[in-house]
This record gives structure tokens, C-alpha cells and sequence, in this order.
């Protein structure tokens, strides 16, 4: 007698779906797999469509097809994979007693059920579109699907004030396309900072002072209240609650949420985030249903506690998990450290674990260090920056987060990092990490661990650092205090530091010669231009009885104030 085959059914088609699909026909060679989804193009790279705008993707077929070239289509899930597809269908109902999903055909509108043993849901998120009026005035965009890319690509001729709105991942991406196109771009956000809930404020200063200065243009803290346009229904402005932009184009990059309206209707358990709830093996409240991607919510490996975080490397991991257990293994999804990257115009942004404000609000004594360094060695000749944060807990060393930014390598970093996170690791771990080196690849001591040593020294009482907020906000009331500068000559020169009672440019090859000559009855603060040197010339002049002495953290190059402290 023939065994009854197994039969999956998976719903959606962009990422999670086809991973899931991919990985059960492996583990299940024999068994019956559908996919199932609403729209016409599957398993597309969404990642890519901000380099399709940007021009390095010259052809928007590029993110449908495969590393070897074949398009991701229907007959290629049929041939390749044995897994049949079903476009253009939207599932409607879901039937959990008698195991059943409800179809509807979108272009014909014939109706139809088909039954499972295993449900995928991998229904991905929605555009968050706030409610705004004139928001259906030519020239506002979305930017979600590769028809909206299209649309906006046809259209581009004719932008002349272009307007982005939001500023996270994707809103910083376009606006990047469009600011590398030599378009003048302006970026609207609801917090007062951008990449929220990424970068800590103090990364966030010294990225946008950067941006800035290659002509994007931010308003910060502003709620859309409407669109505004003429008469032919063209966009016109956009009025916020503080001023007035002028823009004939906008794309709308809010944020996503969770599309769980099908979880909903089947009486699945929708959890804290409003993401579907799963377990460690992404079982819904249906041990038969799973749902993965970014309807799905997961579990922080640092906190423990439930987050929504719609990543697509997050999702392709969760299908491959999902995949296994449909099939009948018992692999589990241990959650995610919150690990991200991305590129900015000219620079790199990356973070994974918490933030400096998030540890706090969890109790931990937080302990942060920023320290800028070279990605390889100063000699070779495409060494560049990269500016590291590290978060700490202080009574425990353990480290909680990381985040990286500037022009250099911040994802080895940033990954590097994650690993360490993921096992627990302590500061001292860090800093004890067997790393690789050669000039092309590295410095002989890595950023990342450079970092840490910093953050073991003011752990250990050695380092007695000044933040740039809190330099700012020193200066600001008139204290009196000694600027001492220990660049070089030429250095100070070209970029000078103006602040306090007295600025005293002394190198650090002449500090121990002079000491007898510095003034001693008033705070000093020592700057170079990455910390190195500062802070060697702090535990010089420690050493030397100088009570109250401090170095600027960071340096000038994580001094994002600009004319408020330096002259050029």
C-alpha cells in the first residue's frame, strides 16, 4: 500500500516562502509542496531596488533571477525545484479543523480549497502609509514593490525637489540613490535623530554632520500633516507641523507593518509586537501552522524578551528553519541580535545587540566608549576610517551592543561582534578574540578590538574621557577651561579647536618638556585627532600631579559640531 505523501502549503512568495519551499523539497524529496501568493513576480531581491534606483542595478530583472542567471519564476520552481507555484492567488481563508486554505484566483476570480498537513505563513509586511491628506497627488511614491521602483524610475526625469520621508533603513537608502544621482534630496523624520532605534545619538550626530556636508538636507522632529499640489494634481509641498518644503517629488519609506490579517481571521495568537506569535520552532498557536519573515515576531538573543525586527537575512533563516520542521525535524530559531548593515552615500552604518539608551532602560549600569580607527594598516593605500561604539555593562563587563560607522570596513566588524554577543561574551573576550591580520585586511590590533581596550580602560579607572555632547554643553555655559591640543603643528593649523579660557597646541613629542609650564588651576581637557594621543598625554599628565584632566573621546574626528569648536 502507497504512504499518503506528505503536503505542504506555504503562503507568500518573496523571500521566507521560496526559502521554506526550497529547503522542505530537500529534506522531503517525495513530498507535495505549494506556494502560494497573490502578486506575479516571486522571490525578487526588495534589497536591491534602492541600487536599481541609484543605477548600479541596470536592469530591474537582475533581483528576480538566480546567482547563475535563470529567472525565479513559475517553471523554474516547477523544473528546479519540483515545488508548484500558484501566482496571482490569494488565499482567503484558512480552515484549521479541516486543514484546508481557502483560494481565490485574482485575475479570473474563480474560487477553489486546497488541503495541507503543514501550513506556511510567510505573508511579509505591509507599507505603513499614514493617513495624510494628498497623499494621492502625482509625484508621492512608495517604494515596496519592484512596480513601484519602475514607476519611480520612469518618472525620474522630472524630479527637480525630491523629498524623502523617513529615516530608516530604506528612506536612507533612496535618499542615497538620489543624492549619488546628483539629485538635491531632502529627508523628513518624526524622531529627532536619523536611523532611530540603530545608531545611538552620538553615532547618529557625527553621520548626519557628514551627510550634510554632501549636500542632504534633513528636517528632523517634523510630522507630516499633508501633501500639497496644483492645479493639474501635481505634488507641490509638503506641510509639516513647524514649516513648509517644496517638493514636486516624495517616497514614502515609514516603516512596514506585519500582514496578519489571514493569522488573524484563522484565530492564530497575534502576539505583544503584532507580529505573529511563534515558538522557538515558529509553531503558531497551531502546532500544524507555522509563519515565518516578516510577519513573524522573535525573540531578542541579549534581552530575551519579544521584538519585531523584519530583516531579510532574518527571514531567509527563518524559512530555512521552517522548512526543516515542516518536513519533521526539530530545528529551532534561537532569535536574533538585532544586526543589521547598510550604506549610506560614501559611508557604512552597522550595529547589532542594544543601545545606550535601551541597556539603561533595562537596568544595566551602562558603560559606553566611542574610538575612531583605520580598517587596515595607515600605510596601505586603501586604508580609511571606521568610528566604533561599544556598549558595556559595567558590573558584569559583558558587552551589550556594538555600532560602527564611516567610510571604511564596518560589517567584518559588526559581525564579528554579533558572534561574540551570540555566546555571551565579556569586554575581555573581545579584546582576547584571535583576529586576523595582514595590511590589505586589517590593523595589527583590530578596530573592534582597539575598542575594546579602550572600554577595559575606563573600566579599569585608567581612562578619564570626555564625551563631545558633554564638551559641548561645557563650553556652552562658559566654564573655564584648558583646550589642550597635542596634534602636530601642521595638523593644528589646518583644523584649529577654539574653545574654553585658553587653547594650548602642544604635541605630545614636547608635553613631557613643558609639563612645569601648563596651569594647573583649571579643568583641562586634551584633544588629537582620534584619542590616541590624548589619551596618552591624559595618563602623562596624571602622572605628573594634574588632578583634573580629561581627553576628548573619540577625538575631532567624533566631533560632529562643526563651527560651534573648530575652525578651519
Amino acid at each position: 500500500m502507497e504512504t499518503e505523501k506528505l503536503r505542504v502549503v506555504i503562503i507568500g512568495g518573496v523571500a521566507t516562502g521560496p526559502k521554506a519551499a526550497a529547503r522542505a523539497r530537500r529534506m522531503a524529496p517525495e513530498a507535495e509542496i505549494v506556494l502560494v501568493d497573490s502578486g506575479s513576480i516571486l522571490s525578487y531581491g526588495a534589497c536591491g531596488m534602492p541600487f536599481y534606483l541609484e543605477g548600479h542595478v541596470k536592469d530591474l530583472k537582475q533581483l528576480l533571477r538566480t546567482a547563475y542567471g535563470v529567472t525565479r519564476d513559475e517553471q523554474f520552481f516547477l523544473r528546479e525545484k519540483g515545488i508548484n507555484v500558484l501566482t496571482r492567488t490569494k488565499a482567503t481563508n484558512i480552515d484549521r479543523e479541516r486543514k484546508t486554505v481557502s483560494l481565490s484566483n485574482l485575475d479570473t476570480g474563480q474560487d477553489s480549497v486546497i488541503s495541507y498537513d503543514k501550513l506556511v505563513l510567510a505573508t511579509g509586511a505591509r507599507p505603513t502609509t499614514p493617513p495624510v491628506e494628498g497623499i494621492d497627488l502625482m509625484g508621492v511614491y512608495r517604494l515596496h514593490h519592484p512596480d513601484d521602483a519602475c514607476k519611480i524610475m520612469d518618472n525620474m526625469e522630472h524630479f527637480k525637489e525630491m523629498v524623502v520621508i523617513g529615516g530608516g533603513f530604506i528612506g536612507l537608502e533612496v535618499a542615497s540613490a538620489f543624492s549619488n544621482r546628483r539629485l538635491f534630496v531632502s529627508l523628513i523624520e518624526l524622531h529627532n535623530q536619523i536611523l532611530p532605534g540603530v545608531l545611538d545619538p552620538d553615532l547618529e550626530a557625527i553621520l548626519r554632520k557628514h551627510l550634510e556636508n554632501r549636500g542632504m538636507e534633513f528636517y528632523l522632529g517634523r510630522k507630516v500633516l499633508r501633501f500639497e499640489g496644483d492645479a493639474e494634481g501635481n505634488l507641490a509641498r509638503i506641510i509639516t507641523d513647524r514649516d513648509s518644503i517644496d517638493a514636486n517629488a516624495v517616497i514614502m519609506a515609514v516603516g512596514v507593518r506585519p500582514n496578519v490579517d489571514l493569522a488573524r481571521k484563522a484565530g492564530l495568537e497575534i502576539g505583544s509586537t503584532g507580529a505573529i506569535a511563534v515558538n522557538e520552532y515558529l509553531q503558531t498557536s497551531d502546532p500544524d501552522v507555522y509563519a515565518a519573515g516578516d510577519c513573524a515576531e522573535t525573540t531578542h538573543v541579549l534581552t530575551g524578551r519579544r521584538v519585531y525586527l523584519p530583516l531579510a537575512s532574518t527571514a531567509n533563516r527563518q524559512g530555512r528553519v521552517a522548512g526543516d520542521n515542516v518536513t519533521g525535524r526539530r530545528t529551532r530559531f534561537k532569535g536574533v541580535m538585532g544586526t543589521a548593515v547598510l550604506q549610506i552615500m560614501d559611508w557604512n552604518v552597522g550595529r547589532t545587540g542594544i543601545g545606550d539608551s535601551e541597556a539603561r532602560a533595562l537596568g544595566y549600569d551602562v558603560l559606553t566608549t566611542v574610538t575612531p580607527a583605520h580598517d587596515r594598516s595607515h600605510f596601505h593605500p586603501d586604508h580609511s576610517l571606521v568610528i566604533l561604539k561599544i556598549i558595556m555593562d559595567n558590573k558584569s563587563r559583558k558587552v551589550l551592543g556594538v555600532q560602527a560607522i564611516g567610510p571604511g570596513n564596518v560589517d567584518k566588524r559588526i559581525d564579528v561582534a554579533a558572534s561574540a554577543l551570540h555566546f555571551g561574551a565579556g569586554i575581555d573576550d573581545l579584546s582576547e578574540l584571535d583576529l586576523g591580520y595582514a595590511p590589505p585586511y586589517n590593523t595589527v590590533i583590530d578596530p573592534l578590538q582597539h575598542t575594546a581596550n579602550a572600554m577595559r580602560n575606563k573600566a579599569d579607572g585608567l581612562s578619564h574621557a570626555i564625551t563631545a555632547q558633554h564638551l559641548k554643553e561645557r563650553l556652552e555655559r562658559g566654564e573655564e577651561l584648558i583646550i589642550l591640543d597635542v596634534r602636530t603643528e601642521r595638523e593644528f593649523k589646518f583644523k584649529k579647536f577654539v574653545g574654553g579660557s585658553m587653547t594650548i597646541p602642544l604635541t605630545l613629542s614636547d608635553l613631557r618638556g613643558k609639563l612645569q609650564e601648563l596651569p594647573r588651576d583649571k579643568p583641562v581637557i586634551v584633544l588629537c585627532e582620534s584619542g590616541v594621543r590624548s589619551y596618552e598625554a591624559m595618563r602623562t599628565l596624571k602622572g605628573a600631579g594634574f588632578e583634573n584632566v580629561e581627553y576628548l573621546e573619540g577625538g575631532l574626528q567624533a566631533w560632529p559640531y562643526g563651527p560651534s569648536g573648530l575652525m578651519s
